[in-house]
């Protein structure tokens, strides 16, 4: 980068970042958030976070963490060490020489991406927007969003401020990997896309001093792609062993089997697995963000669209075998107890955001089941955007709770179980993550769906 043919603006922010004297903002301290912090932290930069949500300041600003892997003694040292200042003041974003937004980007009911927080983020960042400022889109949307949504609000900022001369403008995606202590915030490699060249410097300059590796593209809409096309090429396979667990199911063929199989293979294959369903707040939303931009097109995006349709059946399918094996016993769901293991959606994790198990609750309720539920992670049901939640709190699995159950189902395979004292005390098992692959089962009380 030449210095010499920056503007002003740039060549001030890029000393900042070189001697890591810029703040950074982080707006929505949630599971991408919080690690970013870490991350930056870490390299040696001060921090501003900035959330709507008043008890998650509150939490940070106790020294309390409410995500799992964050732990609390991390946020007393960073507020100790000064390098945290949370906030829920909007306006105070224009303390921050960089600002990174990681705020939902959810579907509405028609499954349309919305951008409200995104748009509004904007807004209130218009409002404040001074010369030497960056900011950057990390929340996972589709291409275009940058350029198209979050740009012209910016630009409407009643100062006169030019985007790529007084204030600079880039989009690079999250990529987090919650549970996985392989991999943290700075350790998995960066995709950075500006809306011109010296946005796209900018951001290169300060996630190389915090992540281990920055992949330049040539726009934010090559960076919008990326994420979109890694998540969807994740659900694509899983609607594929999905539907292949249904047709094997029928035939008596144990699909975790088959998988295992055939990763032995070195070259060509890479292991997906079935599950009650998706979760989590990307690949059971990402590919409708494709499929809404292909129909503004004029296209149709008939292979992911079918995905979508498999992955959102799968609960209704581990419903409907639930019936079936209740049934050979002579049991109706009406009236049965269930408990259902795990409400996070994804193994070892705190993170309830998509989880299938609140769909599972609800179809298996409207049935007339009396449902229970145990997380480890998630000791009371949070309220959630497209579900009726019941006000339920996690149930001890004690040996005479366990067999008072007239099915215990494994919708999430947290660590944490013990997997033999469920099996020995349940009356039957219905196990969608195979984990219970190592239990003796001399009863034949476990189901796999």
């Amino acid at each position: 980068m030449n210095q010499n043919t920056l503007p002003s603006a740039a060549d001030s922010l890029l000393s900042k970042i070189e001697d890591r004297t810029a703040r950074v903002g982080i707006i929505g301290l949630g599971y991408v958030g919080l690690p970013l912090i870490s991350a930056f932290t870490r390299a040696g930069f001060r921090c501003i976070g900035y959330d709507v949500d008043p008890r998650k300041i509150q939490s940070l600003k106790a020294g309390k963490s409410y995500i799992k892997h964050i732990e609390s003694e991390v946020i007393s040292r960073w507020l100790r060490d000064e390098l945290l200042d949370p906030t829920e003041d909007p306006g105070r974003l224009h303390e921050a020489d960089i600002l990174l937004i990681c705020v939902p980007t959810p579907l509405n009911s028609s499954r349309d991406p919305d951008l409200e927080y995104v748009e509004s983020t904007s807004r209130s960042i218009a409002l404040t927007l001074r010369p030497g400022q960056l900011v950057v889109l990390e929340s996972t949307t589709y291409p275009t969003t940058t350029r198209d949504v979050m740009a012209p609000i910016l630009a409407n900022n009643s100062k006169g401020l030019i985007a790529g001369r007084d204030y600079f403008v880039a989009y690079s995606p999250e990529r987090e990997d919650p549970g996985n202590p392989n991999f943290t915030a700075a350790g998995i490699p960066k995709v950075v896309g500006g809306l011109d060249d010296v946005s796209c410097d900018l951001a290169c300059a300060l996630y190389s001093k915090a992540i281990v590796q920055v992949i330049r593209v040539s726009s934010a809409e090559v960076a919008e792609a990326c994420k979109i096309l890694e998540n969807t090429y994740r659900a694509v396979n899983i609607a594929m062993v999905n539907e292949l667990k249904m047709l094997f199911d029928r035939m008596g063929i144990d699909i975790w089997q088959v998988v295992d199989a055939a990763k032995t293979k070195p070259f060509g294959f890479q292991a997906f697995y079935p599950g009650p369903g998706l979760g989590g707040h990307c690949i059971p939303i990402d590919p409708f963000y494709l499929s809404w931009l292909a129909r503004r097109q004029g296209m149709s995006t008939r292979f992911i669209e079918l995905a979508g349709e498999i992955n959102t059946s799968m609960p209704r399918y581990v419903v409907s075998r639930l019936t079936e094996f209740l049934n050979d016993q002579g049991k109706a769901v009406r009236g049965s107890r269930i408990c259902l293991l795990g409400a996070a959606y994804k193994k070892d994790v705190d993170d309830p955001r998509e989880s299938p198990s609140f769909e599972l609750m609800e179809l298996l309720t409207a049935r007339g089941a009396i449902i229970s539920y145990n997380d480890p992670h998630i000791p009371v049901l949070p309220k959630m955007r497209h579900y009726e939640v019941p006000a339920l709190t996690s149930t001890l699995l004690t040996p005479e709770f366990l067999s008072s159950q007239d099915c215990v189902l494994i919708a999430t395979d947290h660590s944490a179980y013990d997997y033999d004292l469920i099996v020995q005390h349940a009356e039957m098992v219905l196990d969608t993550r195979n984990a219970t692959r190592n239990v003796r089962d001399g009863r034949n009380k476990i189901f796999k769906a």
